[in-house]
């Protein structure tokens, strides 16, 4: 899914906002010059990019400062937080350019990076997904070079899809001279935002089925465990209600970011008032935000990584245990 901000009623005489009704409709140069009011919308889609941007942009330092940080899992989250961080600089320009550069040009390849970076970054979520279930699945192969090759296939897929759909407005799939096209997010055509959203609910089905076996896999290891052991010990069972509880989190954070936003460019109507697009919007962007801190600041070995790259004291006495793909 792959928002834009340039939804504002009373803002910059943008040259693609929500038109008709109580928004504020195309006028190019047909306004006098004049400082345009500041929508508070767009403030908040702003400071969100701004903390998106820093969260990731630690991530990215981190992984390509620590050689150690090479195997399949971290390229996955390196691209996640490459693509994030595009997205928080993303918001930001488009904040910056809605205000300052009137030009339907600026505009529209503002939109095509946005759309790009949040399709990016939705797709490696679905390639760190793929990649835990491999772990689990093929336990004993995982880290074969045949691994690292399904990993860059996956990258390269990940970002040329991301690309292509970022390029479809600028190359002239939007609806800057024809309103009737519109959608909630102008100037994205009703039919590129329902391609789009139905491009999300496929990846989230996806997803959802790959938790559902990953849970399944935790469970029968759990149970082979114990019968080996005769009994399923305390911590055992700790550690799998962890990883169940800690899956149903990650898809449960995905889709309470997203699905608002997909469901509404697909039912919604550009007429309809633009604080409604505001409202789903928004949360989506939050997702990036969540994303450094479910699947990077919590793993260990970026943890170890960040005091020797912050810090610079990293003492041996600080115990990190090391964690595997296939942890959740």
């Amino acid at each position: 899914m792959e928002p834009v901000a340039a939804l504002n009623e009373s803002a910059a005489p943008s040259p693609w906002l929500p038109g008709r009704g109580g928004n504020a409709s195309l006028a190019l140069a047909s306004r006098p010059p004049s400082p345009p009011a500041i929508n508070p919308w767009d403030v908040m889609l702003c400071v969100s990019g701004t903390a998106i941007a820093c969260e990731n942009a630690i991530v990215v330092a981190i992984i390509c400062y620590s050689p150690s940080l090479r195997t399949p899992m971290f390229v996955l989250i390196g691209s996640l937080a490459t693509a994030d961080l595009l997205a928080g600089l993303g918001l930001i320009l488009n904040f910056v350019f809605q205000y300052v550069i009137h030009s339907e040009t600026v505009s529209l390849i503002t939109v095509g990076f946005l759309v790009a970076s949040f399709t990016a970054s939705v797709s490696s979520l679905l390639a760190i997904t793929v990649d835990r279930y491999l772990s689990l699945y093929n336990a004993l192969t995982y880290y074969s070079e045949r691994t690292m090759l399904c990993i860059h296939t996956m990258l390269v897929g990940t970002w040329g899809v991301s690309l292509c759909f970022g390029l479809l407005p600028v190359l002239g799939w939007n609806c800057l001279n024809d309103y009737a096209a519109c959608s909630i997010v102008r100037p994205l055509t009703k039919s590129n935002v329902t391609l789009l959203s139905a491009s999300f609910f496929l990846i989230f089905i996806i997803m959802l089925h790959l938790y559902i076996e990953i849970c399944k896999i935790v469970c029968r290891h759990a149970h082979q465990i114990a019968l080996q052991q005769h009994f399923l010990t305390a911590s055992h069972y700790v550690a799998t209600k962890k990883g169940v509880s800690t899956l149903a989190i990650i898809l449960g954070t995905f889709g309470a970011s997203w699905l608002p936003f997909a469901i509404y460019c697909v039912v919604g109507d550009p007429d309809y008032p633009s604080v409604y697009t505001y409202a789903t919007l928004l949360p989506a962007t939050y997702n990036s935000m969540i994303n450094p801190i479910i699947y990077a600041y919590r793993n260990q070995e970026i943890q170890r990584s960040m005091w020797v790259l912050f810090c610079g004291c990293f003492q041996s006495k600080v115990s990190f245990r090391s964690r595997s793909p296939s942890d959740v």
